[in-house]
């Protein structure tokens, strides 16, 4: 292998191709960064690397940037960490590969499959090696502090990526700026640990460390989930969510009570979308009993605002029939006539349920509330994200062209988003990356939705709780109602499991 590249550096140089020679001088070094000859590889990539930026070829110079901080981390390796100050040249090589990924992020996620490449493999490893050495015990605030923007930028590239679209727009938030009485919690998934980062406002960021690989941990999360069901073991079910909220909760607590926090918001990473962080349970109750809960993509995509009690006007539209190959929904009914009771709804039930009809309610009219009571799917693979209509599945992208189709979408968004009966694709741990590209799609401020299938009649009780306290509340706030809505389903008889009331998420803004 090293004679066949060093062939190809030789006739890359006589035919003058030096995008190629780039190329054949980074593989090299990347076949002595693997037996461990750190001198050569070193010199080899910075070789590659001046190639790449001096003939202005972005894609290859962050792939050497990358290889010089993987060299350098591993190289100054003493005992079991690298020295402090090659620690903080590999971190100026994966800051200057990040720097050089944004950039061209465009080209990452255009649709020609030349430029196209294995997101999970090329652009995912980048941000979370970067992480893994900026979160260390040693780590000061601003290393923590960039630690928590690599999170939310990888976060961004991930939508980006899943959207084959660079056409996010963001804005940075502070905590503080949005709820002083909100946490924010970065759970960051790392090949040999899970680190937490905390964000409180007018505090310094802390972080806490669990020694568990990411095999591992995605282990006890299939476990957790499996159990959540009414048919499994409660003891099981609880023993695993009491070793999640101690692994993510409980370290803080003490900071969290002197703070007097009421929300925990949660920016979940990778397979930790698809928890049902309202379960958590620290041996006498669950998470939901003592905070509000709320999920985003990161404080980045969030437009904060209050919700009046002027804007409790609802697009209530639905399927109780079987459609599709999909199976009826005879709760949908309830659930649609509660909401009628509740606060003013238009509605549309089965055939009156139709991508045109949606259209045209949406443009001709103003609904700060829009649920939609049907079959969906949130998947990794945008093509298998949907909602069903009486005819046809909505694709995510259809989505986003429907729901800000009104006229004046663009200084009155939808306030509230409600998916009903929607759940995340089974098998499938990245899941609610769906999930949470629909709602970043949608223009939507907060977006409602259920991890998986639920009991069409405490899905309809829920949602009838749900409106009930908004439309009562005097200080409306859509974090406070869901919890309402799932506390009145953790007392009672019927639906006190977890399994019919934690899987419901508020994904965007809280207030």
């Amino acid at each position: 292998m090293a004679g066949q590249l060093a062939i190809a550096i030789e006739q890359s140089r006589q035919i003058q191709d030096a995008r190629a020679e780039s190329y054949a001088l980074g593989e090299l070094g990347t076949l002595y960064e693997q037996i461990g000859q750190w001198d050569d590889a070193a010199q080899l990539t910075r070789q590659a690397l001046r190639l790449a930026q001096t003939n202005h070829a972005p894609d290859a110079s962050y792939r050497w940037q990358w290889q010089m901080g993987r060299i350098t981390t591993k190289s100054g390796y003493k005992d079991s960490s690298p020295s402090p100050a090659q620690r903080q040249e590999a971190i100026l090589a994966y800051r200057d590969a990040v720097t050089t990924l944004r950039s061209i992020r465009g080209d990452l996620v255009a649709t020609n499959p030349e430029i196209q490449f294995s997101f999970r493999d090329s652009v995912e490893p980048v941000y979370r090696e970067l992480m893994s050495l900026l979160i260390q015990p040693n780590s000061d605030e601003a290393m923590l502090t960039e630690a928590r923007d690599a999170i939310e930028e990888l976060q961004l590239a991930e939508l980006e990526n899943f959207f084959r679209s660079a056409c996010l727009d963001v804005t940075s938030q502070k905590i503080d700026e949005i709820d002083r009485n909100a946490a924010v919690f970065y759970p960051i998934l790392l090949s040999d640990r899970l680190e937490v980062l905390v964000s409180m406002p007018g505090k310094p960021m802390s972080h806490h460390s669990v020694a568990i690989t990411s095999k591992e941990m995605n282990r006890v999360l299939d476990d957790w989930l499996q159990s959540l069901t009414p048919i499994a073991s409660n003891r099981r079910q609880l023993k695993l969510a009491g070793q999640l909220y101690d692994w993510l909760i409980r370290p803080a607590l003490a900071q969290l009570q002197e703070q007097g926090i009421e929300t925990l918001v949660f920016v979940p990473d990778g397979p930790l979308r698809n928890l049902p962080m309202a379960a958590l349970h620290d041996g006498n109750q669950y998470l939901v009993e003592n905070y509000q809960i709320a999920l985003t993509p990161g404080l980045q995509l969030l437009e904060p605002k209050i919700l009046g009690q002027e804007q409790l006007q609802a697009l209530s539209v639905g399927l109780t029939e079987a459609r599709q190959g999909f199976a009826a929904l005879p709760g949908v009914q309830q659930e649609i006539d509660q909401i009628q009771a509740t606060v003013p709804a238009k509605i549309f039930l089965d055939e009156d349920f139709t991508r045109a009809n949606l259209q045209r309610q949406l443009k001709d009219s103003r609904y700060p509330i829009v649920h939609l009571a049907t079959h969906g799917q949130f998947s990794s693979n945008l093509e298998e994200t949907f909602l069903l209509t009486w005819n046809e599945r909505l694709k995510v992208r259809d989505m986003r062209a429907l729901l800000k189709s009104s006229r004046d979408s663009q200084e009155k968004p939808i306030e509230l988003l409600v998916l009903s009966a929607c759940q995340t694709a089974a098998g499938d741990s990245q899941a609610a990356l769906g999930l949470a590209g629909l709602a970043v799609q949608s223009g939507a401020r907060s977006t409602l939705a259920s991890l998986w299938s639920v009991n069409d009649r405490s899905t309809s009780q829920l949602m009838t709780e749900l409106y009930q306290d908004l439309a009562s509340s005097d200080n409306l706030s859509r974090g406070k109602s869901l919890r309402q809505a799932q506390l009145a389903l953790l007392h009672s008889d019927e639906y006190s499991h977890p399994f019919y009331w934690s899987p419901f998420v508020l994904v965007g803004n809280w207030l």
